[in-house]
């Protein structure tokens, strides 16, 4: 193998093929999930239930507590945006995008508040919290929480949570040794930006209709 292939994927070579395979496959999943997402289509739950069903597997099984809590959060909320997003506010309308109010950022505050000091007692008390990467996981975790409310509830400004997590996540993942996953947050980060733009363009329009 060329050394460039070595860099970025060597550490394959340890792990069972039957890993690597679910990995893809909640990677492809994953890419699926984000883009309907940023086309504003209620698809975007059902993909990202089984990659996030792929991932909490994969990643208590590799012992990183973190990431498996962010995915476990992302299948419950994915749950509850499916109703929000199918949800209708009168006989012909379901639940639009919008801009977060004040108490949206409140809460918003409290979930980020809460979740960095839930996965550091979690960290802590299985003996993870040993090096600066638990540090980056759990700024990260909290991060996503925020992120996939805000999304749950459709509302602009998750993206923006998203971007900034997934910026971090592309060297943090490349660095725990899943290269599959870092290109997946570097292509989510893209996607990210483009989906802010269209949902963005998608209230303007409604506000001129209105």
């Amino acid at each position: 193998m060329s050394p460039i292939f070595d860099f970025f994927f060597g550490q394959y070579s340890e792990y069972e093929t039957v890993d690597i395979v679910l990995e893809i496959v909640a990677v492809v999943f994953g890419f699926l999930s984000v883009w309907y997402s940023k086309q504003n289509k209620i698809w975007v739950f059902p993909t990202g239930m089984i990659s996030t069903v792929i991932f909490v597997y994969l990643l208590l099984k590799w012992e990183l507590l973190g990431d498996m809590m962010i995915n476990a959060y992302y299948f419950i909320m994915s749950v509850y945006g499916w109703y929000i997003w199918t949800r209708k506010v009168d006989e012909t309308h379901v639940t639009p995008i919008s801009k977060t109010t004040l108490n949206e950022k409140k809460v918003s505050v409290a979930i980020f508040l809460v979740t960095l000091l839930f996965v550091y007692i979690v960290y802590k008390t299985f003996g993870k919290w040993t090096n600066w990467v638990a540090y980056i996981d759990t700024v990260t975790t909290a991060i996503f929480f925020v992120g996939m409310w805000l999304m749950a509830r459709r509302k602009l400004e998750n993206w923006i949570f998203w971007i900034v997590g997934d910026i971090i996540s592309v060297p943090l993942y490349f660095y725990k040794g899943f290269t599959f996953t870092s290109l997946q947050y570097l292509g989510f980060t893209f996607i990210a930006i483009f989906g802010y733009l269209a949902w963005k363009k998608n209230i303007s329009k409604n506000h001129q209709t209105v």
